[in-house]
């Protein structure tokens, strides 16, 4: 007998927490319905079955929809080795999948429910800029796709940027994510204090073995200078302009190894560990969020504030990058 069809019979605690797994994925049940309707191809009566427990889904639809989602099969079983499920889902970001697509709208779809929620958090730690600011600016988005496909793409079929095509999709996508994120409550990013160094010397480097042109260079350069305007403009208001939510700007005092993030409301808690520039690891685990939470907010201990507070600080810090980014 399958381990699967050995919990089964354990009064059926293994389905529980394949409901609690999607209620995770998709906090609101109407939500939640649509997305099971689309992806299983069943009547909505049918679903609210399933959700009832009425009747069980088949192991087909368990399979189809924790392959979709990117839901542990550990964790629907229940199984619990004393080990905390974290998940890689690569995206190939220059050719998207049906997959990649259905995984993406997930992301801004749980991202955007977050705005439902006056106590919703998110907060980054990076030493490179973040999705949520880089995006917004078309030539960054475009770099940091081509350095991606440069060092981990096809090594054959390496192209300069100029060849580089961002697909229509992703780009619609990229901007409803750029706006879903300006619904947060609230944000907290903690910069390593070189991040705009890191980036100035890719751009030159990419520049000085012709992958990238004078012009592009300088396209580059006036979406970093837009972009600082904008971050700027956050600091000293406290909150993004667009939606007047909070944001805590703050740079860190310490070298930062790579990206960390996690979200927080009372209905849904992730965090992630950013990989490969473009690829992240996620877990959903309460404990597991809850403890990361708190190991972030310490990091707040070896960074000071920007935004709002220290005005001395923050003009030093924007004065330092504006010079950093006139001289590429």
């Amino acid at each position: 007998m399958s381990t699967f069809n050995k919990i089964s019979m354990q009064n059926n605690r293994w389905y529980d927490y394949f409901l609690e797994s999607l209620s995770e994925k998709y906090p609101k049940k109407v939500h939640l319905t649509q997305a099971l309707m689309s992806l299983l191809d069943i009547e909505r009566e049918a679903v609210y079955r399933r959700l009832r427990k009425d009747i069980l889904f088949p192991f087909h639809e368990i399979v189809t929809i924790a392959s979709a989602w990117n839901i542990s099969l550990d964790k629907i079983t229940g199984i619990n080795a004393g080990l905390v499920p974290f998940q890689m889902h690569p995206i190939n970001y220059a050719n998207l999948s049906k997959k990649d697509i259905q995984y993406l709208q997930q992301v801004i779809q749980i991202t955007r429910q977050m705005g439902e929620f006056p106590d919703s958090e998110a907060m980054n730690i990076c030493n490179r800029l973040p999705c949520s600011l880089f995006v917004g600016f078309k030539h960054l988005h475009k770099f940091y796709l081509f350095k991606w496909l440069y060092q981990y793409g096809d090594v054959e079929k390496t192209v300069p940027l100029s060849q580089i095509a961002v697909p229509a999709k992703k780009l619609d996508m990229t901007a409803e994510y750029y706006q879903a994120t300006k619904l947060v409550s609230n944000t907290i990013f903690v910069l390593d204090s070189l991040i705009f160094d890191y980036l100035v010397h890719d751009v030159r480097y990419f520049h000085s073995i012709w992958m990238i042109t004078d012009e592009e260079k300088e396209l580059i350069k006036k979406d970093l200078r837009n972009l600082l305007d904008y971050m700027f403009e956050i600091a000293n208001k406290g909150c993004f302009p667009e939606t007047q939510n909070k944001v805590a700007l703050c740079i860190s005092l310490l070298n930062i190894n790579t990206n960390y993030s996690y979200i927080y409301t009372k209905e849904t808690k992730a965090c992630y560990i950013h990989v490969f520039d473009k690829h992240e690891l996620q877990s959903f685990d309460a404990n597991m969020v809850t403890n990361f939470k708190a190991w972030m907010q310490l990091k707040k201990k070896t960074s000071f504030q920007i935004s709002e507070v220290d005005e001395v600080r923050r003009i030093e810090f924007f004065t330092k990058q504006y010079k950093l980014i006139e001289e590429l």
